[in-house]
């Protein structure tokens, strides 16, 4: 196509004058309509309070929830007392709230989850002790199970992936669920030093617990030293691809796997942020080097649609390891897609 006076011309008409704040694309318009309105008047993204993805807060009493118009909960779950080697994902929550300009338009699965769903922060899971382990996984199950049974799906950001065990046997208490795994490790070891509640064992444990069914659990991107403590998930039938396997596996084949994996199962996605190669996350406690970049993870996740959706989390961001809160951000991102994957699941499920 050649630019001339006549296209120039014809662009004038079209963008210029009283036409400068006009969105001629159906589609585009339809996003900023539901966005802003007024057009150009979008609120600034760094006043008022932080929430996460800039949702509306709603604050609970737990004593007395009342959960009117949340159809999807944004819930932060800032305990790490099951981490193994760098402390500080309690922090997490926190981190991600503070990330600006992430959404609300996904352009990618073409919705803008913020405005078609009931989507609220509605602050973090009420911890009666800092320093209980099995204290703290017995308040994250009880607040999952007072949302599971509002109907209310859960997003959760965390926190160590210890806090995945608990949601999961909220969540599976009419039938086990699937679950598509993002994570530098396997997180199916046995014991350590005496506790198997720890960050490196959540996934062994859903499976004993009767939360899990390994046999639709696939995990991806896992790598680094530890391959040695991962029995567990071989022997029990998970599908492990390892980040070098992203050598000679195209992502649409990983997108493809998973979707045969977990099928039309009620199904969780949880991210670990060291998933991805420290150069984009070293934000993290146990990082991995030869990880995923922040496109491939994307990438992948906006290929996990038309699948039956019950929750996802994002964990183990730790802002005191982010001197460029590179990994607060892609988390937040990550957030987003999951956030995004679970409304559309939502509406096509309405639609059926």
């Amino acid at each position: 196509m050649s630019f001339d006076d006549k296209k120039l011309e014809e662009l004038r008409a079209r963008f210029g004058g009283k036409n400068e704040g006009r969105l001629w694309d159906k589609e585009f318009k339809a996003v900023s309509d539901k966005i802003s309105p007024d057009f150009g008047s979008r609120p600034a993204s760094f006043m008022g309070l932080p929430t996460m993805l800039d949702a509306p807060y709603k604050e609970i009493d737990w004593t007395e929830p009342n959960f009117e118009g949340v159809d999807i909960a944004l819930i932060g779950v800032p305990m790490d007392l099951g981490v193994s080697n760098r402390s500080g994902a309690r922090f997490g929550p926190r981190a991600v709230r503070s990330m600006e300009r992430v959404g609300p338009y996904n352009h990618v699965l073409k919705n803008t989850p913020i405005h078609d769903s009931g989507v609220y922060d509605i602050g973090d899971v009420p911890f009666r002790s800092r320093l209980d382990l099995e204290l703290s996984h017995e308040d994250i199950e009880r607040t999952f199970n007072t949302l599971q049974e509002a109907g209310i799906i859960p997003v959760a950001v965390g926190g160590d992936h210890s806090i995945t065990a608990p949601i999961l046997r909220a969540l599976a208490k009419e039938e086990r669920v699937a679950l598509i795994h993002f994570d530098a490790h396997c997180d199916t070891a046995g014991p350590l030093e005496g506790c198997r509640f720890y960050h490196g064992g959540p996934f062994r444990q859903a499976v004993l617990d009767g939360s899990l069914d390994p046999t639709k659990t696939i995990q991806i991107g896992i790598r680094g030293a530890a391959e040695y403590l991962w029995e567990f998930s071989y022997e029990s039938g998970m599908t492990v691809i390892h980040a070098e396997d992203l050598n000679t596996m195209s992502l649409e084949k990983i997108v493809r796997r998973a979707k045969e994996v977990v099928g039309d199962t009620p199904t969780y996605i949880t991210f670990d942020i060291d998933c991805l190669d420290p150069a984009f996350a070293p934000g993290t406690g146990t990082p991995e080097v030869g990880g995923l970049t922040t496109n491939q993870a994307l990438t992948i996740l906006r290929g996990l649609t038309d699948l039956n959706l019950i929750g996802g989390d994002v964990v183990e961001i730790a802002p005191d390891y982010d001197a460029t809160t590179n990994t607060a951000h892609a988390g937040a991102q990550i957030l987003f897609e999951i956030l995004s994957l679970i409304s559309l699941s939502q509406e096509q499920r309405s639609r059926a």
